[in-house]
């Protein structure tokens, strides 16, 4: 693990468990595992973008490159509590194309899409990874909800966690222990979306608003789980912070970017190389405001649920401001509005540059 600085060394390093649907080498997880003053606990993993086990395999090999291979990989469910891709079909036929559904992704709607097409496979394969396969890191038996039950009562009030993929593992672990929730120190979560509004001018920028323009209150990782996203949402956290679409327009991961990241000579550095440009920093906001709170600059404070309803807006977010929520267990969320880009993207550069241990594993592929 990284070596903790004097300044740092005396301090108590914060806990937390990380909570992902991990589909290559990302700066998100990286900016925690390279800050010495955090002790990852875990990190769960839940489909969404990808199927579960493929990004088990994406995680692990993360680890290895970063040689943190003491960090557990807990695996998560494959399938949402309820949703599936045939009610996703059912609902494209009623409402409309989805921009993106995840592992159910066939092929992008819009040909001239400039991101690279999903890689569509059964929920039990996993095809060979870019950046090699893991060789040394393992998944753990224990699945992942039953890690942050007992990890949120072995240190009550000190387990922070964030989550950066579809609910899934949350929802599983506050229905197995309605105390899982009170337990922890906090959520912060990447999700929903309020009235985001496209602010960069980038080809990229434009197409990711193909969907938000028409649809505002659709994000992925609710829609793939809207059942599990309304459990967790009403479950009883002392803090929640929601980090939704809205901050991550005015984001992008450009070349340039992605330069300043991966300048230095080490194995993260060899790899943030040949990750794609082009992305929303969905994922980077939401673990750079858990690890620097002062960076989300504007937030307000909403009553938030999920549409449940097998209807048009089925995924959707429902948001109130206080005093006028319905009462049905919704509860009080720090609703991230804006952030500060700048500071963000020198974070990731100072964190993801600094020296790092001896990778774990295979070699990069030449």
């Amino acid at each position: 693990m990284p070596i903790a600085s004097a300044s740092t060394a005396t301090i108590p390093r914060r806990r937390v468990i990380l909570e992902d649907d991990i589909d290559g080498f990302t700066p998100a997880q990286l900016l925690l595992l390279q800050s010495p003053e955090v002790e990852v606990l875990g990190i769960s993993v839940v489909s969404g973008n990808i199927w579960r086990d493929e990004a088990l395999a994406h995680t692990r090999r993360l680890l290895e490159i970063a040689g943190r291979g003491e960090v557990p990989v807990l695996p998560g469910p494959v399938f949402p509590l309820l949703n599936s891709e045939l009610a996703t079909e059912r609902w494209e036929a009623l409402y409309g194309k989805l921009l993106w559904k995840g592992a159910w992704t066939r092929q992008w709607v819009e040909h001239d899409t400039v991101q690279s097409a999903p890689r569509y496979h059964a929920h039990d394969v996993v095809p060979d990874l870019p950046l090699g396969n893991p060789t040394v890191v393992q998944a753990a038996s224990e699945p992942a909800a039953l890690f942050m039950i007992r990890k949120v009562r072995e240190f009550p009030g000190e387990v922070s966690i964030v989550a950066t993929g579809p609910l899934t593992n949350l929802a599983l672990a506050q229905r197995l222990d309605p105390e899982f929730a009170s337990l922890a120190k906090e959520l912060v979560y990447m999700g929903g979306s309020l009235n985001p509004r496209q602010r960069r001018d980038s080809v990229s920028a434009a197409q990711f608003a193909r969907e938000f323009v028409n649809s505002p209150r659709r994000e992925f990782n609710i829609r793939w789980d809207p059942e599990a996203a309304s459990i967790v949402m009403r479950a009883p956290w002392r803090r929640m912070v929601m980090v939704p679409v809205d901050p991550s327009t005015a984001t992008e991961l450009t070349p340039q970017l992605l330069a300043r990241m991966s300048a230095a000579d080490t194995p993260i550095g060899h790899a943030l190389r040949r990750r794609e440009p082009g992305f929303p920093m969905w994922d980077e906001l939401a673990t750079a405001v858990w690890l620097r709170p002062e960076l989300a600059t504007v937030s307000e404070t909403l009553y938030v649920d999920t549409n449940t309803e097998f209807g048009a807006g089925y995924g959707d977010i429902l948001s109130w401001a206080p005093g006028y929520q319905p009462g049905l267990g919704e509860q009080a969320q720090q609703v991230v509005r804006e952030v500060d880009v700048d500071a963000i993207e020198q974070l990731l550069v100072e964190r993801l540059t600094a020296p790092q241990p001896p990778a774990l594993g295979a070699p990069l592929p030449a």
